[in-house]
């Protein structure tokens, strides 16, 4: 009963989720940021991203602020973004919709007996083919 017990712990734990986590960095390994003294503060720069933040610290918390040309080419990227919703809102709005208002958007009567007469003479047509054929597959 206790090995039982042991297992069921085991498989339990097993079975919960685990956090997922950051490996540890490498000892000698260069960091993300890379940090640069400047006057009143310090440069942080991202090394994956080449972006640029001027940093201070002050009551033992630092306060980054991305560089002018970050400001800029953000502001830029969301002035685009903004330009092509509207375009494609209005496109929206002005397109003309697939159904009247109003409609259901089921066949009409006519269209319905139209499709059913097809298809009625398309399986008249497949068993006509198929009694035709059967005389010679039994002949074989």
């Amino acid at each position: 009963m206790r090995a039982f017990l042991i297992f069921l712990c085991g498989a339990l734990s097993l079975a919960t989720p685990t956090r997922a986590e950051n490996p540890p960095p490498v000892a000698g390994a260069p960091g993300r940021y890379t940090m640069t003294p400047a006057e009143g503060g310090f440069l942080r720069l991202d090394t994956q991203a080449g972006s640029v933040s001027f940093c201070t610290v002050k009551d033992g918390q630092s306060f980054c602020h991305a560089s002018a040309d970050e400001k800029a080419a953000l502001e830029a990227e969301v002035s685009r973004l903004t330009r092509e919703n509207s375009e494609l809102r209005s496109k929206l709005s002005s397109a003309p919709t697939a159904q009247p208002k109003g409609s259901s958007g089921l066949p009409s009567e006519e269209e319905f007996e139209r499709t059913l007469s097809f298809a009625e003479k398309f399986l008249r047509r497949m068993i006509k083919v198929l009694r035709e054929k059967a005389p010679e597959d039994k002949s074989q």
